[in-house]
């Protein structure tokens, strides 16, 4: 099992746990401060009137549902943060590994990197081929892809919290079915513990259906801002960052050239290292002579 899945199953076991912490808790609480009407026994605990009296719906549907919504919201608070997605002078961490390693080898060096920066940056130091305008596309190009993944990931709460009103209002129904059914068994005239069943099963699906609604929306809110404002931050960081990249490009190519060029040197003389002048030849009437 490798780190990633280990931490996601420790994250389901612990919402499994605090779910079961809280069903112990409402098992053992007296929720009823006194008796009922005459003939209406009335549930006496927070686990009957909030649990057992929602029916199978709640048990096999709502339960769960507020169980992979607590273990998704832990993983995306753990996942989902600026110190991992965005740390403080990441730049300076790439310029410093630039300079040291050269940047041919930057990309390797930042293959391990999980924050927005050092992948973008990867990635278009590797195919970006020291065009700045490329790169700056490349950059671009993965930001709006690892937010995207990100967004993506955050969808199944969205999902759980579109869905759970509908399976609660799906309850509300089931009850009110199941009251009118009480009525009709008895002409007309049911006993209101009759009636006491249907009643519980609407009221209490509704209440599971937007409890889970509510955090579950308000977590995919929160955590899409979060993921939008880290990307815009990124961007702007990175632009920088590629200015920086591109002036150490521009000197690393000047000094290459510099260093193929070959200056042209003197020839010097085979005694003393200095050319002499060579005797000036005799006029042509002075051979004659």
């Amino acid at each position: 099992m490798n780190k990633g899945n280990l931490t996601k199953t420790i994250f389901l076991a612990c919402a499994a746990v605090g779910v079961a912490a809280i069903l112990a808790v409402a098992w053992r609480v007296d929720f009823s401060s006194g008796g009922g009407a005459a003939g209406w026994a009335r549930p006496r605990t927070y686990f009957e009137q909030f649990f057992t009296a929602g029916g199978p719906v709640v048990w096999f549907v709502l339960l769960p549902m507020s169980v992979v919504t607590v273990y998704l919201a832990a993983e995306y608070f753990i996942t989902i943060r600026r110190r991992r997605l965005l740390p403080d002078d990441i730049s300076g961490t790439i310029v410093s590994a630039a300079q040291q390693t050269g940047l041919s080898q930057l990309p390797a060096r930042l293959a391990g990197g999980e924050d927005f920066i050092s992948v973008a940056i990867a990635r278009a130091v590797a195919q970006g081929g020291g065009d700045l305008g490329r790169m700056r596309n490349l950059v671009e190009e993965s930001l709006q892809e690892q937010a995207m993944r990100f967004l993506r990931k955050i969808e199944w709460v969205n999902i759980i919290g579109n869905v759970s009103p509908m399976v609660g209002l799906f309850g509300t129904v089931l009850g009110i079915i199941k009251m009118f059914n009480a009525i009709a068994a008895v002409s007309g005239q049911p006993h209101p513990s009759q009636l006491a069943g249907g009643i519980s099963v609407a009221l209490v699906t509704t209440f599971w259906g937007l409890m889970i609604a509510i955090p579950a929306l308000t977590i995919h809110g929160f955590f899409q801002n979060r993921i939008e404002t880290l990307a815009c931050e990124a961007a702007e960081e990175s632009e920088k960052l590629l200015l920086q990249l591109a002036r150490m490009l521009r000197e690393q190519k000047l000094v290459e050239q510099q260093k193929t060029s070959q200056p042209i040197t003197e020839i010097p003389s085979r005694q003393s290292g200095t050319l002499r002048p060579s005797a000036s030849p005799k006029p042509l009437q002075d051979r004659k002579t």
